[in-house]
């Protein structure tokens, strides 16, 4: 039966990004009873959830970009020799457990997966694209919280919010109160997971001198620039190596 696995030998070629969503995390953030319209908690899951898949996986992504219930992962280099159904089957299975631990969930989760082919320069594109829908869900997550707490069903705020500009949901939201250009820049702009690597000195008594070894640690950095400006691009374009 082995020659009706008819997809187990497509493969990509790198650089790509694979990026997780979660499935159904609406009805998950309600049992979780989240916090509306951002969960600090919930948004600290996800960046050890990235950090895991980094240094945990045995999968080494570069980096990982957060937001609300997506991880975008950037592979220079590919394990499983590219191989398309190992990369998704693997980062979201991987990913699930990660966040059901992370929360400690009687719950199980999932997030289905799917992958992105860039070159290093697309890649930075890539990247301030979902920075971009990142403020348009900061965007719509406070003002569909602020038209909830004013008596609208989850159904009707979203109807009325629809198709309206981004002018037009900063003025609503700053008419209750709500400064949208002042809240966390984690819930603005994401949470952007790297691994850095530096050097450390010390005495090898076999040499009998001083030599230098290289190690590496996780950041989370939960205050970012805005990509598309100058600061952010040359901080991607510092990040996103080519293959």
């Amino acid at each position: 039966m082995k020659h009706r696995e008819l997809f187990s030998n497509l493969v990509t070629l790198p650089p790509i990004f694979l990026r997780l969503d979660g499935r159904t995390f609406h009805r998950i953030a309600e049992f979780w009873n989240l916090e509306r319209p951002f969960d600090a908690r919930f948004a600290d899951a996800m960046a050890r959830v990235s950090a895991r898949l980094i240094i945990e996986s045995g999968l080494s992504p570069d980096l990982a970009y957060s937001f609300s219930d997506e991880i975008n992962l950037y592979f220079s280099r590919l394990p499983f020799n590219g191989r398309v159904e190992k990369l998704d089957s693997v980062c979201a299975s991987f990913a699930a457990s990660a966040l059901t631990i992370e929360m400690k969930s009687p719950q199980p989760v999932s997030f289905d997966a799917r992958i992105i082919h860039v070159t290093p320069e697309l890649a930075c594109e890539y990247l301030i694209q979902r920075q971009g829908e990142a403020w348009r869900n900061h965007l719509n997550a406070y003002c569909q919280y602020v038209m909830i707490k004013e008596g609208m069903s989850r159904k009707e705020s979203a109807a009325f919010l629809k198709g309206r500009s981004s002018q037009e949901m900063h003025e609503l939201a700053f008419a209750r109160g709500i400064n949208l250009a002042h809240t966390p820049e984690w819930q603005r702009r994401g949470i952007l997971v790297e691994k850095r690597i530096y050097t450390i000195k010390g005495y090898n008594p076999k040499l009998e001198r001083v030599v230098e070894s290289p190690r590496s640690e996780v950041v989370i950095d939960r205050n970012l620039p805005v990509f598309a400006s100058p600061e952010g691009r040359a901080l991607l374009s510092s990040l996103l190596r080519s293959p």
